[in-house]
């Protein structure tokens, strides 16, 4: 294993992860290549504007032709923007210029989610779970959100048995992505999307203990007095049994 830094301003640093280490150390080096420099100034911007982001990104690859992380960023970006063709070309780039790219598949997958492609969807969220040797948290919870869209539906139509399975899948994958995210701060999100799943299927003491877990491992993250706020409802549907 090993682990990816960048820092704005410096230059990208991978280490390897020894499997007894118990701290990590990574030395940086500032950077004057433009292209990193654009293309994290595009990550920066992603979460504020998206359009300048997008204008970034497109000059990071301007600068570097073969630049598979900025086309994702920028298939990213497009896709919240909902220019999903661009979309569609930056992520099929990434793929051409890095073929073994589990977050670039995991990308793609969501595309295709989005557009109504579930079949596609689930075909490359699975590819992005196997070029990352089974991990892939993103890809796991694409796959769960796909699963529960489609046994809502299912269930709304009076076929239980079969949204029941889906609901199954897709807490299967919900509990692999947390497991995998650890205490990042996207875990609180997946916590929900399975307690939901868990409270769809009346399981209440299981939607209660995964909460209670998500609260005594990240105690002081954003969604913790939403999610005491669920437990709280949950003991009193219990109560009313």
């Amino acid at each position: 294993a090993s682990v990816r830094v960048r820092a704005l301003g410096f230059k990208e640093a991978t280490q390897p992860i020894a499997p007894a280490a118990s701290g990590l150390t990574i030395t940086l080096t500032k950077t004057t290549d433009e292209a990193e420099l654009a293309f994290q100034d595009a990550e920066r911007l992603s979460a504020i504007d998206r359009p300048r982001a997008a204008e970034a990104y497109r000059k990071a690859l301007k600068l570097r032709p073969n630049f598979p992380e900025a086309n994702v960023g920028l298939a990213r970006t497009l896709a919240e923007q909902g220019s999903i063709e661009p979309a569609f070309k930056a992520i099929n780039a990434a793929l051409k210029q890095r073929p073994v790219y589990p977050e670039a598949a995991a990308v793609k997958g969501r595309l295709h989610r989005d557009t109504g492609e579930e079949n596609r969807a689930i075909a490359e969220f699975k590819r992005a779970i196997t070029l990352g040797k089974g991990v892939q948290p993103e890809a796991h919870t694409g796959l769960g959100i796909l699963y529960q869209e489609r046994g809502e539906m299912k269930i709304g139509e009076g076929e239980i048995a079969a949204g029941d399975l889906d609901y199954a899948e897709a807490a299967k994958n919900f509990a692999a992505a947390i497991k995998q995210l650890g205490i990042s701060p996207d875990a609180g999100t997946v916590y929900q999307l399975l307690g939901r799943i868990y409270e769809q299927q009346r399981k209440y003491k299981d939607a209660i203990a995964l909460y209670q877990q998500f609260l005594k491992i990240s105690p002081d993250a954003i969604e913790s007095p939403a999610i005491q706020s669920f437990i709280t409802q949950l003991q009193k549907q219990l109560e009313e049994q």
